[in-house]
Order: C-alpha cells, then sequence, then structure tokens
C-alpha cells in the first residue's frame, strides 16, 4: 500500500472511528508500528489528526487564526453563544473567555442586563461598549494575536483577586477522554486561573469541537460543570459527556 492510500485510510478510520489506535491499525494494514507511526506523525504535522498516547484523535479545527476561525461552523457558534448568553442572570460576575463564540456571546448579551463582565479579551470588551448597565473589567497584560486575548504576568496577578459566578470558558477541543485542550501552553494556564476564580465553569462546546483534540490540556471534564451547545445537536454525540457527569445545556425534552 501507498503512503498515500495509508494516510487516506487512517483518516477514514478517523473520520469514521473517532480514533486511531496505532496498534491495532498497523496490523490490520500488515505495517510495522514504525511505519504507521511515521504516517501520524507526518499527519500531524499537516494538522489533520491530534497524535496521542497510543494512537491519534481527530485535530480541532479551531487552531487556525482567529480572523479564519470565524469561518468555521459559524451557525453552531451562534446558536451555542445565544444559549450562554441566555445564561446569564442580573447581578452576576461572569467571566468571558476570548474567542469567536465569545465574541457572539458579549454581543448578544441583552442590553437592559445589570451585571459585570470580566474579560481579557478586548474583543469581548469592545462588543459590551454599548450595553450601558454592564461594568466591564478588562484583564491586562500582554497580547497574545493568535486568539486576542490578554496573557502574561500582569494577567495572572489581577486573577488572583478575582471571584466570579460564572466561566464561560472556551477551547479548541473537548473530548471525553482527553478533556478540555487548547493549542497553545500559556493560553491554558490561563484558562485554568479563570476556572479556579468562578464559582461554576461552563463550555462553550460547539459541534466541531466535540470528540477532537488539541495539544494542551486544559482541564479534564471533571473540573467543569456544564457544556452548552446547540439545541439540535444529536444526542448520540453528547451521551459520553453526561456519562462523565456533565450538564448539557440548554435541557431539552428530548435530553439532547
Amino acid at each position: 500500500m501507498l503512503t498515500s492510500e495509508r494516510k487516506t485510510f487512517i483518516l477514514e478510520r478517523l473520520r469514521r472511528d473517532g480514533r486511531v489506535v496505532a496498534k491495532d491499525t498497523a496490523h490490520e494494514l500488515g505495517l510495522s508500528e514504525d511505519t504507521l507511526r511515521r504516517d501520524l506523525r507526518e499527519l500531524a504535522a499537516e494538522g489533520l489528526l491530534q497524535r496521542v498516547h497510543g494512537g491519534a484523535l481527530p485535530a480541532s479545527p479551531a487552531t487556525v487564526t482567529i480572523a479564519d476561525r470565524w469561518a468555521v461552523a459559524p451557525s453552531s457558534k451562534a446558536a451555542v453563544a445565544l444559549a450562554a448568553a441566555r445564561l446569564v442572570r442580573p447581578g452576576q460576575v461572569v467571566i468571558i473567555d476570548g474567542g469567536t463564540t465569545a465574541v457572539q456571546m458579549a454581543r448578544l448579551l441583552p442590553r437592559d442586563l445589570a451585571a459585570t463582565v470580566v474579560t481579557h479579551s478586548p474583543s469581548v470588551a469592545v462588543e459590551l461598549a454599548e450595553h450601558d448597565r454592564i461594568d466591564v473589567e478588562i484583564i491586562g497584560g500582554r497580547l497574545f494575536k493568535h486568539s486576542m486575548v490578554a496573557m502574561g504576568a500582569a494577567a495572572a496577578e489581577y486573577m488572583a483577586g478575582l471571584h466570579a459566578d460564572i466561566f464561560f470558558l472556551g477551547v479548541t477541543g473537548i473530548h471525553p477522554e482527553m478533556g478540555l485542550t487548547t493549542g497553545n501552553a500559556e493560553e491554558a494556564v490561563i484558562k485554568r486561573m479563570l476556572s479556579r476564580q468562578a464559582a461554576e465553569t461552563v463550555v462553550l462546546a460547539s459541534r466541531e469541537k466535540l470528540g477532537a483534540a488539541s495539544s494542551f490540556r486544559v482541564l479534564p471534564l471533571t473540573a467543569v460543570d456544564a457544556l452548552v451547545v446547540e439545541p439540535d445537536i444529536p444526542a448520540e454525540l453528547l451521551e459520553p459527556y453526561r456519562k462523565r457527569g456533565l450538564a448539557i445545556l440548554p435541557e431539552t425534552e428530548g435530553g439532547g
């Protein structure tokens, strides 16, 4: 089997099963594990999968630049943003993460809502400029241009004194076993810090992120409270997360 044929087989198996086990796939193709792992390395370098111990998982499409991310699953992100905005209650102190879904969520908050929003995303803050009754606290620091968020020591220092009701967390991968992941190590640290400063953490879970993984773990699923998903997402996609004790929001009569 040619290299290109092997890689096509690997990607098709990944789409079908949601993971590739290196040992089993090598045996099925009559290859050495070293050859199969080389194929996985090359596919990972092209951004087509995420290597993990023992094999590979689907790579998140959300690791591209923020400008390109606006074109990824726009309808799913819009539905998640609307569902998340409806969770905010008057008087709450809310942390909103960076990213395209978070920006849309801020845009959809009611104009008459009285609350405090804390964010390390200048883009989120700008969306709230016309919300007269929302107090906006901006976390400063070095601008990480890939995600348009502030990071570094100054951001961490501010977060240490923060106490919020709820944190709306954005990630690039949500996987039943790998947990919540993102594409940058420092950004993963900042997200963990923000989660620790909130009484509740909910994840902005647009459909393309479910079952996908990125290089750096943010949190295990057990460390968050809920996933906010689009209302019509198939129940079978959500069942692995329900089994791990996560609430799925918004709640529906059909359970998914």
